[in-house]
């Protein structure tokens, strides 16, 4: 594991204040020198509809210790976001964040506005823009992004597990998933079968996780919080999303999503205990 997102769509970043991001950067910070890494990467959401707010976040998460921030386009207004609009948006971000910033290209919560390649081939030579991440299954995007720039330039990362070797085989350096908060030993196995060349093994368990991936997917956001919290002991009533989304109560529901994750639960906990990818 390279680095960790916080405040991204599963952490409910939407949902949470300035103030609350900050505490949750300084927090992952104190916790990462507890367990010996603490120069591990953090990267935090600063995703707002104003560019003098998404400014603002961003010297506050510099503040907070974060090294990089994550931001969604701009979407209220989508009809008015056009291609200008966009480069415009994230090249005054870039002249103005003390940090580098990673393009989260996330078309199902950006009102389906979605960065075309050429788009992002320009904003790759900003030098303060250092990626993407693609939820949008874009391995395309992954291969021309990929051809046009060396990663510690411009990275292409999938946006779900369920591509990561796909991603990884035109070019991409990995993956910012939600899947990592319950499986990350095996989205780390996967990645390290891969690079390290025994790509039979780690074809088979891309398989596995994309299958799981699939179904949990479908729990949605309320779903996805029960279920980590079910897995990982975390206590009653922490899963529970801030209103108007609401509770994962559905009996049906708890049983259907915990039968799909925990085919992969006996691998997980096989693995070696660290999520160290050095």
């Amino acid at each position: 594991m390279e680095e960790i997102v916080i405040a991204g769509t599963n952490g409910e970043a939407v949902s949470l204040t300035r103030d609350e991001k900050c505490q949750l950067v300084k927090i992952t910070r104190e916790i990462a020198k507890d367990v010996g890494r603490p120069n591990v990467k953090i990267t935090v959401g600063t995703s707002s509809q104003c560019t003098r707010d998404v400014i603002a976040e961003t010297h506050l998460a510099e503040k907070a210790g974060a090294d990089y921030v994550l931001v969604l386009t701009p979407s209220y207004f989508h009809f008015a976001m056009d291609t200008k609009a966009i480069i415009d948006f994230f090249e005054e971000l870039a002249r103005s964040s003390p940090l580098p910033i990673l393009i989260y290209n996330f078309p199902g919560v950006s009102a389906g506005l979605d960065l075309g390649s050429d788009v992002l081939d320009h904003l790759g030579q900003n030098p303060n823009i250092v990626g993407v991440k693609l939820t949008c299954g874009g391995i395309a995007k992954v291969a021309r992004i990929s051809a046009s720039y060396p990663p510690e330039q411009f990275a292409a990362l999938a946006g779900q597990s369920d591509w990561l070797i796909p991603a990884l085989s035109v070019g991409g350096t990995g993956a910012i998933t939600g899947v990592a908060n319950v499986y990350p030993k095996v989205c780390i196995q996967i990645y390290n079968l891969y690079t390290s060349g025994q790509l039979k093994e780690a074809e088979a368990l891309q398989r596995r996780l994309a299958r799981m991936e699939w179904g949990f997917a479908k729990g949605g956001i309320n779903g996805t919080k029960w279920v980590v919290a079910q897995l990982k002991g975390y206590p009653s009533g922490s899963w529970h999303c801030r209103r108007p989304y609401p509770k994962f109560h559905d009996e049906q529901q708890q049983s259907w999503i915990l039968k799909v994750v925990e085919p992969l639960k006996e691998l997980e906990d096989s693995l070696s205990g660290s999520v160290n990818q050095e």
